[in-house]
């Protein structure tokens, strides 16, 4: 079977995400170190579409926190936050809700690609890893760590190693006891014996960075 194939059909789910769960907990001594101290990480998953895309676009580079702050507050002045509903928000007010000068252009560009059919979030479901990181890429603001986001959290792919991700690296880093993080290339080394299973160990991992720092 091709690669690409695979992609699209090893998707998580409650069943195949415990059992990834249990088998990396054997597999890796730091997950293994991780499932012993904290337990099972959550199976984090969002919707996919138009609000979980706007919402990891605010998560760039700001905590969590904020960007599920300025994400409520989105919800709280539109409703339902769909393209058509964003565009009719004034500069002042994205500014007000939280959005930065880039994001907002980010999102308004976004919208407006979906609203003229320029873009389609649903056919990214049914294609190929590598097909769905070249077709966002086209819309600015919109790079890889975004794409990997969407891809692990939205469409649940299985094996996704979030790029510039600094609490994964920050993480192994820990658990590791390395004098510094590593560059993307080192991490993908050193999680290797993950596949097919990379995005749970990810979760692992930022189940562990959260834990440590008292958050849930």
């Amino acid at each position: 079977m091709c690669a690409s194939l695979i992609n699209i059909l090893l998707v998580l789910n409650d069943h195949n995400f415990q059992s990834a769960v249990s088998w990396l907990s054997t597999q890796d001594p730091i997950l293994a170190k991780v499932y012993e101290k904290y337990g099972s990480p959550p199976f984090w998953s969002r919707e996919p579409g138009f609000p979980s895309l706007v919402h990891i676009i605010l998560e760039q580079q700001v905590s969590l926190e904020s960007a599920l702050a300025a994400f409520n507050k989105l919800k709280a002045a539109i409703g339902v936050v769909i393209p058509s509903e964003f565009l009719g928000l004034s500069d002042e007010e994205l500014l007000q809700i939280g959005f930065s000068r880039q994001k907002k252009r980010y999102v308004r560009e976004l919208a407006l690609a979906i609203q003229q059919g320029d873009f389609d979030l649903n056919k990214l479901e049914n294609q190929a890893n590598e097909v769905v990181r070249a077709d966002m890429k086209r819309m600015v603001g919109i790079g890889d760590w975004t794409v990997d986001v969407y891809l692990l959290f939205c469409l649940k792919r299985a094996d996704v190693l979030p790029k510039g991700d600094i609490a994964l690296y920050e993480s192994i880093r820990s658990l590791k006891e390395l004098p510094k993080r590593p560059e993307h290339h080192d991490f993908i080394a050193m999680t290797e014996t993950w596949r097919p299973w990379r995005s749970v160990g990810c979760m692992f991992l930022w189940h562990f960075y959260l834990c440590e720092r008292g958050r849930s």
